[in-house]
Parts: structure tokens; C-alpha cells; sequence
């Protein structure tokens, strides 16, 4: 990103603590009859999502304008934000450290049930994988992707769903956030392509360490 993405970012990261949050409850309601019938039988298993990862509408500390995206690699945690201090908050798993990116964006386009073509530094460094993936749930990139774009140019950088729901709150991705595919379907039918991506730099967030989104002053209900 340029340097002058990178210095308004900075100037964005006004710290205070978030009060409260509240369960949002998972619905099937924005799934369409493909959405059901595909993770009906999805070739991976349910995977239990600790309490802090699930969805939840909380109080909102930072400064973006409703419908940005706000990515905290630190502390696992997407926020959609919301009117009137408040942002939908979703559990993610993240890139590790050497291939994580920062940055503003904004999102480019958006699919449902995307294909995956993995590039070449994914195949140098994964190995022996497919060189085209068909979409369905067997997919890494799940049931919708949000491509993250600079400008016009591609970042190559995805917001998408996963084949693995295991993985949400760690960081072992190529770089790429996931969610879990319902939680990929909640979060594209909210968001509008030219929408701003904001990915805070590492050490820049609430760490799983300091957790002041998460857990300081908060509750569930």
C-alpha cells in the first residue's frame, strides 16, 4: 500500500476500550436453496467455534464509517461497521506473520462460491496441490469471496469462506482471511463492492494478549 494509505492509517488507530457485545444469534435466512443444499453436505466437519469467535454486534471504539470493513489480525477479529458506535464483529482466521498484509483497500468484487486458482507462490510453498479448484464446499475459499483491491489493481489479498472452520481464531492461512461460510454469507450480503478495507498492521490491533475489543468491560448475552 502507498505510504500515504499506510500514514492515515496510523492516524486512524485511536484506542479505547469496547463495552459491550451481544451474541447475534445464526440464522439461514440469507442462505439462498444452493447456500443449504451445499453445506447440508459439506465434506469437512462441524467444527465447535469458541465464544469470543462467534458472531457479535458490539460497541465500536475506531472512526470508520458504517459499511467498512475493519480487519484486527492481532486479536482474530473482523468488524463490519455499523451506525451509531456499533459493528458486527466475526471471528477469522489470518495469514501468518510473513505473509500477512496491511494496508486501505477497498472491496473490488464479489462472488458467490468461487473457484480457486492457486498462484505460484502458493503451489512453491504448499507443494503438491491442485492447479484449479471447482467451487463447492470442498473449496478453500468457501461459499463467497470478497477480492481486495488497491486502486484498480488486484491485491491478490481475499476475504472468503473455508473448508477448514476449525482454524477460526488462529493464523495459519496463505495470507487471506477466513471465516466460517456462514458467517462469508452474512458478511457479503451486508457489504457493497467499493466498500473500504481497512487491515491494521500487526502490533496495531487488540491482541489475543491485550484483548481490549474483546473482552475488557464486555459481556454476552
Amino acid at each position: 500500500m502507498a505510504g500515504r494509505s499506510l500514514a492515515f492509517l496510523c492516524l486512524g488507530l485511536l484506542a479505547a476500550g469496547c463495552t459491550q457485545s451481544t451474541l447475534e444469534i445464526a440464522s439461514d435466512a440469507a442462505m439462498t436453496p444452493r447456500d443449504k443444499k451445499l453445506l447440508a453436505n459439506a465434506p469437512y466437519a462441524q467444527a465447535t467455534i469458541p465464544e469470543p469467535y462467534k458472531r457479535h454486534i458490539v460497541t465500536y471504539h475506531r472512526k470508520e464509517t458504517a459499511g467498512a470493513i475493519v480487519v484486527d489480525s492481532d486479536a482474530r477479529y473482523l468488524y463490519y461497521v455499523l451506525p451509531e458506535g456499533k459493528a458486527i464483529r466475526y471471528g477469522i482466521t489470518v495469514g501468518e506473520d510473513a505473509l500477512a498484509f496491511s494496508g486501505i483497500a477497498k472491496v473490488g468484487r464479489k462472488e458467490e462460491w468461487p473457484s480457486w486458482t492457486p498462484t505460484n507462490d502458493i503451489k512453491k510453498r504448499l507443494g503438491n496441490i491442485p492447479g484449479y479448484v471447482a467451487p463447492g464446499p470442498h473449496n478453500p475459499m468457501g461459499s463467497r469471496a470478497l477480492y481486495v483491491y488497491d486502486g484498480p489493481k488486484d491485491t491478490l489479498y481475499r476475504i472468503h469462506g473455508t473448508n477448514q472452520p476449525e482454524y477460526i481464531g488462529s493464523a495459519i492461512s496463505s495470507g487471506c482471511i477466513r471465516l466460517t461460510n456462514e458467517d462469508a454469507i452474512d458478511l457479503f450480503n451486508r457489504v457493497k463492492v467499493g466498500s473500504p478495507v481497512v487491515v491494521l498492521a500487526p502490533g496495531s490491533g487488540d491482541s489475543p494478549t491485550n484483548p481490549r475489543i474483546a473482552f475488557s468491560g464486555g459481556r454476552d448475552s
